[in-house]
This record gives structure tokens, sequence and C-alpha cells, in this order.
């Protein structure tokens, strides 16, 4: 087994674990995902920090909670300075590269830090001819994002001479919106209704006024920008949701397709070269996204289809095949990870912790019981700022209705809200059962949880929760 691994880690945007096969998807296969699953461990329960994606990224690089990193919403820019993975690995003698999307800014302090080489996107970037950005400028690229990436990264990948393990970050665009399928994937499903998510046409009752008030509807409002045929004329809007999710779905897992194609490009490339056994693939997605579930597409939410996230990883060195947990991970987790296996001791600023052993198939001691979660943007795409926990079964989610003084948030203030859910007996997270009297120990420990967590987080309580903090 060698000593320091070689590291590929590919990062998907929005790609939701219930569009992974290997979790059981009921509308799309992805094989190549799928087979890293099955030649190491998957997480079925690893959580997001903070469902965005610059925040995500940034929290994956720096192993630090928003609040923590400096990113809390989309419109702050990283500081490049603070410790990441990536740089601690380079200065330990990794090979390291970054190729696709980085959306954490550009221009002094900003531009990645830690990388050999680097080729990113400028924002959100573009599916066609996408322009990319490194040290000495940019670069116009012809053809599919997903294909460019993957063929930088093979380039980058045949330089290598073995003699210094690697690190290279495949963080991919797709599946992004707008959504926009490559050549080899535009005509995939064609002919194929989706099945529609049993939540579609959900009415929002019994929960907080933060869940109707969301604006990330199918059919509605944001799903126009989207559209990229003529819209026809609906009899009813429960038609013009239908329509809308069929051809929003069937961009979407085209994109992801794609993804799963190129994977698969990469792990040949391992088998030929002779690399799989010295070499920790880790597959993950910024965040989850709603697919069509509650009637959203977007995420933003605490909710499960928006908090959760594929993370399949292999390493045939170390972790036994076919392994499955369940254990509460984080994207927080994967900085330490990385680290762990490269043998480099792991910043105190960091808040995750290595899943190395879990992925070995130990039960680490006092490994956590819950997991706390921030959203600090206010109102954009109508979901309100909140801060929330959960345990294996039970989440509590706060409304706190400030911005906040939050760049990116928009100062319209809301009243406070809560929701609890048991997610043993409504998965779904159809009902808050935060008034019901059954649950008032369960509030009562929840709520004491939450509180628990901001402290240990080092983070700042909202101002709607100031009298409950001792």
């Amino acid at each position: 087994m060698p000593d320091r691994p070689n590291i590929l880690f590919v990062l998907t945007d929005d790609h939701a674990a219930h569009a992974m096969s290997a979790y059981g998807s009921q509308l799309n296969q992805t094989p190549h995902l799928d087979r890293i699953a099955a030649e190491g461990i998957r997480f079925d329960q690893a959580d997001c920090t903070n469902a965005l994606c610059a925040p995500s990224r940034a929290a994956i690089l720096t192993g630090a909670h928003s609040h923590r990193n400096g990113m809390m919403t989309l419109t702050t820019s990283f500081d490049s300075a603070q410790p990441t993975f990536p740089a601690l690995m380079q200065a330990a003698g990794y090979r390291t590269a970054l190729f696709g999307k980085w959306h954490l800014g550009h221009g002094s302090g900003h531009d990645p830090v830690g990388f050999d080489e680097w080729q990113v996107l400028d924002g959100q970037g573009d599916y066609d001819d996408p322009e990319l950005i490194g040290p000495d400028g940019r670069t116009q690229h012809t053809g599919y994002v997903t294909d460019i990436l993957t063929d930088l990264a093979l380039d980058w990948l045949e330089q290598q001479d073995g003699d210094q393990p690697w690190l290279l970050l495949l963080w991919h665009k797709a599946p992004h919106r707008r959504w926009f399928p490559g050549p080899q994937e535009q005509h995939l499903y064609q002919g194929v209704t989706f099945p529609e998510p049993e939540t579609l046409f959900d009415d929002y009752s019994g929960r907080a006024r933060a869940a109707e008030e969301a604006i990330i509807r199918v059919g509605r409002d944001l799903d126009e920008l989207d559209a990229k045929t003529t819209i026809p004329e609906f009899d009813s809007q429960a038609e013009r949701t239908s329509w809308f999710y069929q051809r929003y779905i069937g961009d979407y897992l085209r994109c992801v397709a794609g993804v799963d194609r190129t994977t698969g490009r990469l792990l040949d490339h391992l088998d030929a070269t002779g690399q799989n056994d010295s070499t920790l693939v880790t597959y993950a997605s910024d965040q989850g996204f709603f697919l069509g579930d509650h009637g959203y597409f977007d995420k933003r939410f605490m909710y499960a289809d928006s908090l959760r996230i594929p993370l399949v990883m292999r390493y045939p060195a170390e972790i036994p095949a076919g392994t499955v947990s369940d254990d509460l991970a984080l994207n927080l987790d994967l900085a330490q990870t990385f680290l762990d296996y490269a043998g480099i001791e792991a910043p105190d600023r960091m808040q995750g912790a290595s899943l190395r052993s879990i992925a070995r198939g130990e039960q680490p001691q006092d490994w956590r019981e819950h997991i706390y979660y921030r959203y600090w943007e206010h109102l954009k795409a109508g979901v309100g700022a909140h801060v929330g926990v959960r345990t294996d079964r039970y989440k509590l989610i706060h409304y706190y209705g400030e911005a906040l003084g939050i760049t990116g948030a928009i100062d319209d203030p809301r009243e406070p809200e809560w929701e609890l859910f048991d997610t043993e007996t409504d998965p779904a997270e159809l009902q808050s059962v935060y008034g019901d009297p059954a649950y008032a120990q369960v509030r009562e420990e929840l709520t004491a949880l939450l509180l628990q967590s901001i402290h240990e987080a080092d983070d700042v309580p909202p101002p709607s929760l100031a009298s409950l903090v001792s």
C-alpha cells in the first residue's frame, strides 16, 4: 500500500443523490459513478453545511463552516490566503491541479492557490465553447464543457511521471442550470416520460411560511429563464408544471449522463496506467437539488433533497469494496480526509473530521450524532435565512427572518418561524410537528442541541435566538 496515494476528486454542481443509480434513482442510470461506490464506499447520510454553490465549495476547500471561511453567500469573494487542503498538500510534495468551476472570485487574493496548474471557468461559465481562466490569462475553448474539462484533466495526468503523488480536482459545471446537454447526450431519453415526484404538487400546508414563499417552483417564476423552446399555452397551472418538469428533468439528467460518461474515461485511464490501487477516487456534489420534490427546483433549504449530497470513494488498497456507511458525514470532512490520506496534520481551524477510518470499516470513537446547517442569504429565490440541526431521526429548522447585513441578502424582515420533522415517520418532510405536544420533549432537546451546535461551530446566533442563549 502506498504511503501517500494519488487523489482524484471529481465534484459536480447540483447533482442530487436521488439522480444517481447507486442511491436508488428511479430516473436514470449512472454506471461509472456507481462503479466507484461498488468498488469502494457509499456514504448514505452525507450532507452539506450550506446548500449554495460557492459557500459549499469554500467549505470543502477549507474544512470550515461558512462564517469561518468567509463565504456565506454567492456574492462574497474567497480569501485564497486561508489554509486549504490543496495548498497544504502542494507544500507537502504533491503535484496539484484544478480544472473546472471555481466560482469563488477572480483576481488578486481570490484566484486558486495551491495548484501547480489550474484552468477555471469564469463564474458559472458556459456549457458550449467555454472560456477558461488560468495564471496566464483567458483561453477560449471549442466544444462541450464537460468533455473539455475532462480532456484537460487527462492531459495533465499523462504528464505525471510517478515520482510524486498527485492531487487532481476536476470540478464540473454540470448539472447546474441552465441545462444544456452535450452532443453525445442530447438525444438521450427521447420519447421518455419521467415519473413525477409524489410531492410535485405540494400545497406546503403543515410547514412554515418559508416553504410556500419560496419561488423556486417548477413551472413558475424562475423556470421561464430555463425554457429553450416556445412555451405552449396551458389549460391549468398543473398542466404547466408537468410540462416544465418533463423538459427540465430530461435536460438535467442528460447533463448528469455526460458527467458519468467522462468519469468512466478517468477510471479507464487509471486502469490502463496501473494506478487503481494507488489512487483514492472521490466523487461528490457541492449540494443536493430538488428534482421537482415539493414542487421545487434549485436547493438552499435544509430539506433532505437539498441538504443531502452523493459521496462515494474508492481506494482498493484500503477501502473494502461494497462498503456502505450510515454515519453522518459532511462536506466539511473532505479536507481532513484528504489530508489524512496524505499524512498531513490538519490545521486546528478545520471543523470537520477525517472519514478514513469509517471508509476502511472501523467505527471511530465519539463520531458526530448531529450535523449543523446554516443558510445565510435571505429571500434570494424567496428562501429565508435559516439555521438548523439534524440527528439520524429528527430535524429542527429555525427561520430567523433577517438579512443580518449579509452581502447578497435581501433586507426584508420576516417573523421568525420553526419547523421540526420526525424523518422516521415523515421522510418526505411534509408535516412539521413543532407545535405537537407529543413532541414537546424532542423540541426542547433539539433546541438545546441547536444552541450547542452554534457554540461548537464558533458561530454567532441570530438575534431571534439571543433570548435562548444563556
